[in-house]
């Protein structure tokens, strides 16, 4: 069995979709249908940037998607893919599970890249610059991360925001909490603590507002049943049904990803190979999560005919 994954924030990069736009045609529509959408030059500034645009956040998030998308386009349009056909489940990364749900027809890709340019927006609005900060704890499992993070909120919130893999866990809250926990990593028998580079504390009680504002949005989108099943973040488990896929999108906002368990259950449930589209951040995470997986990361048009080859 097959599972499409799609990556989350901190993949972007200035020149995404460049090379891919210069050798398709399918993929140079996808980029203007998505500038379309949000009445932005989005494309140019994914391959011109600068860097501090593209990072931010209500730019990053359509643009990851995006890209991801515009290389499952390419083998749906060049090569005759068919994602029903080849793939069993599909899930992504926080974003990413936006792109895994566009990718299975949940939603059209106006929807989804207007969808993620609010979802962004109320994200970084949600806590005032400065009050929030996240932390990747390294050689941390779940268990550590958890004590860590309940010994030093003293009052404040500091709760675990993404279980990526068994060695890396990301905590998210106020920042005084945050830079508490950084501090005590030692004394959880955590090897590293790492303050990220992030605008805002995504993933956790304090982006309540942004789930207010995306659960107004997605009462308004259209949601069909996706071509698969999509393992959602915050159930590490599929869902089908369209009211389900909103709750679930809303909880995501304020609510864990839990990467980690998705992984496990899909090898569980027989996924023996996980391809990535649109990226290389998740693959090392699926070997440390499941060691005999084979893992595929299509980015280039090389590895778009490598792909389509081998399916």
């Amino acid at each position: 069995m097959r599972a499409f994954i799609f990556p989350g924030q901190g993949s972007q990069a200035v020149g995404m979709g460049k090379t891919l736009s210069e050798a398709s045609p399918a993929a140079r529509e996808l980029f203007q249908e998505v500038d379309d959408a949000l009445s932005q030059h989005l494309f140019r500034m994914m391959v011109e940037g600068p860097e501090s645009d593209l990072t931010l956040t209500e730019n990053a998030q359509p643009a990851i998607m995006a890209n991801a998308i515009a290389t499952l386009r390419v083998m749906e349009r060049e090569g005759g893919f068919s994602l029903a056909d080849k793939g069993d489940y599909v899930a992504g990364h926080s974003l990413g599970e936006y792109s895994a749900l566009c990718a299975a027809r949940a939603f059209d890709l106006s929807t989804t890249a207007r969808l993620l340019k609010l979802r962004g927006r109320a994200m970084q609005a949600a806590v005032p610059v400065g009050e929030g900060a996240m932390a990747a704890l390294l050689g941390a499992d779940i268990d550590k991360a958890q004590a860590l993070a309940e010994a030093a909120a003293e009052g404040e919130v500091c709760a675990v925001a993404n279980d990526n893999d068994p060695t890396q866990v990301v905590i998210s809250g106020h920042r005084g909490a945050i830079e508490r926990a950084v501090a005590m990593v030692k004394d959880h028998g955590i090897k590293r603590g790492v303050l990220l580079p992030v605008s805002a504390p995504f993933h956790c009680p304090l982006m309540q507002p942004a789930a207010d504002a995306m659960e107004e949005a997605l009462g308004k989108a259209t949601v069909s049943a996706p071509l698969l099943p999509v393992y959602a973040n915050v159930l590490a488990g599929p869902v089908a049904d369209a009211d389900e896929i909103k709750a679930r999108l809303v909880e995501q906002v304020t609510g864990r990803v839990r990467w980690r368990e998705s992984v496990a259950a899909m090898w569980g449930a027989g996924v023996t190979e996980f391809v990535e589209l649109g990226g290389k951040v998740l693959g090392p995470m699926v070997k440390r999560i499941a060691p005999d997986a084979t893992v595929r990361s299509v980015v280039t048009m090389d590895d778009i005919e490598g792909a389509l080859a081998s399916f």
